[in-house]
């Protein structure tokens, strides 16, 4: 048999667990899936529909050598989740912008500087390119 993918969860990079679950929770609507102490932890998840993240405590010192991922997340629909984030004022009002490479997105990021990008295909339905 064999082997299949059947998810990923990107571990962030955080300086402030908790700050970070709430901006996740309160800016994007995620819900917290689980933290390792109820009362000051230093790795949790979160979820949105299929898209679950990890969250892990950096100290500051070492935080100039902690590389900050940028992640993109394939979307149903960019417009209203735009209109969603900038309500919320994690990003610009306006619109998502075509790219050269043929996706219409936006992207901002976190509380932390990790980069976050929403995109889909203009007027497509099936999924992220080569699916």
């Amino acid at each position: 048999m064999d082997s299949m993918l059947q998810q990923v969860q990107p571990v962030l990079p955080s300086k402030d667990v908790p700050a970070a679950v709430r901006f996740y929770v309160e800016k994007l609507g995620f819900r917290p899936a689980f933290q390792d102490d109820p009362n000051l932890p230093r790795y949790a998840g979160i979820r949105r529909d299929g898209v679950e993240l990890h969250l892990q405590w950096h100290d500051t010192a070492e935080w100039h050598r902690v590389e900050r991922p940028m992640l993109r997340f394939y979307v149903s629909d960019v417009d209203q989740l735009h209109a969603e984030f900038a309500a919320s004022g994690v990003c610009k009002p306006g619109r998502p912008y075509a790219t050269a490479w043929g996706t219409y997105e936006f992207a901002f990021y976190d509380v932390d500087g990790n980069g976050l990008t929403f995109y889909q295909h203009p007027k497509c339905n099936h999924g992220p390119a080569g699916t």
